[in-house]
């Protein structure tokens, strides 16, 4: 049962550290890892909800009204268009840096406004979050194993 739930808790984190509201999916990851939870499977459920999450920003892009945009959630139009000219240049590459702090939400939104093809976006983001999930993890044994001796 808390297994479930310690899964749950932790797609749910990922899921909205992924979206503009400010969370650190990394901590929950990190304290199950500790807790002895499968590396692999804590990276795959963070990496799965944190994607679902920045493919939000993603449809938010896609049908832009902007003052729905700018009025619940306080994104610029200017900042959007900036990302959106990247966006336009880049394409699905620039989601495998959706996962940033702070420019990986706009990243998202921007590529859906730009209406990079949504399988590529999906894909890439993932892969970019992965990687960052796959660091963490690293860096978090790396920390407990300097702890521990």
């Amino acid at each position: 049962m808390w297994d479930s739930l310690s899964y749950i808790g932790l797609f749910i984190s990922s899921f909205i550290s992924a979206t503009i509201i400010p969370f650190s999916s990394e901590v929950v990851l990190a304290y199950l890892y500790h807790e002895g939870y499968a590396p692999v499977a804590i990276v795959i459920v963070a990496s799965i909800g944190n994607t679902l999450g920045g493919m939000t920003g993603y449809l938010l892009g896609l049908g832009a009204k902007w003052s729905l945009l700018e009025k619940y959630f306080g994104i610029k139009e200017a900042k959007i268009m900036a990302y959106t000219a990247k966006a336009e240049r880049y394409g699905k590459i620039l989601a495998l840096l959706c996962w940033l702090p702070f420019i990986g939400d706009f990243i998202a939104v921007a590529l859906g406004f730009a209406k990079v093809k949504w399988k590529e976006v999906l894909i890439y983001m993932f892969i970019g979050k992965l990687i960052r999930y796959i660091y963490i993890i690293g860096l978090t044994a790396f920390g407990i194993d300097l702890l521990l001796h």
